[in-house]
């Protein structure tokens, strides 16, 4: 097969690696009923006028399944992180001690699973209509490839159909983290 396609499939693959993998990690933020560092590492603290993901600016642990603790390596960040997490759409309520933060993390209410479960499902729905986008750019290159006469009419046919195993592959992919957030939700 042409190695102008090959090029273009390998490039689209990377895209649509990127894009599931900024998927996961959006849906690691979403809480489950388990205490996970995850839950907060990307909450953003204004630290000296400057928007900073708390992971930066603290150490972030979970001694235990319904606790998260947050030690500020600048105890005077104390207040801005904890206003950070007040301001988050997480709907936890920090305990400030001077020193350290306490995140206790709350059983989820049955409605609350539904919201966040409807939250996955819609985050997920937003990977795919990314991925069916960068298949749409990547056909309409191989079109123009094919117009131009840079590849025949058969190649351009084998390409498109590699093209929709490999979308066929990562909408499975996203299938699989979508159902393995919402068996989180479950458990917790």
């Amino acid at each position: 097969m042409d190695e102008m396609i090959d090029e273009l499939l390998q490039e689209t693959e990377e895209r649509m690696e990127k894009t599931t993998a900024v998927l996961e990690s959006d849906l690691r933020t979403i809480r489950t009923g388990r205490a996970s560092p995850a839950l907060v590492e990307r909450v953003l603290v204004e630290y000296y006028g400057v928007p900073t993901p708390l992971n930066q600016l603290a150490v972030i642990s979970a001694p235990e399944p319904q606790l998260i603790t947050i030690r500020p390596y600048d105890p005077g960040s104390l207040a801005n992180i904890e206003r950070a997490i007040l301001k988050s759409e997480l709907g936890l309520t920090p305990l400030n001690d001077g020193r350290i933060i306490r995140l206790p993390i709350p059983r989820l209410t049955e409605e609350r699973r539904k919201e966040l479960a409807r939250m996955v499902r819609q985050r997920v729905e937003e990977g795919k209509v990314a991925l069916r986008n960068i298949r749409r750019e990547a056909l309409d290159d191989m079109r123009d490839f094919e117009k131009e006469k840079l590849i025949s009419e058969d190649e351009f046919y084998r390409g498109k159909d590699d093209l929709q195993k490999l979308i066929d592959r990562y909408v499975e992919k996203m299938d699989e983290i979508s159902d393995r957030k919402q068996r989180e939700l479950l458990e917790g």
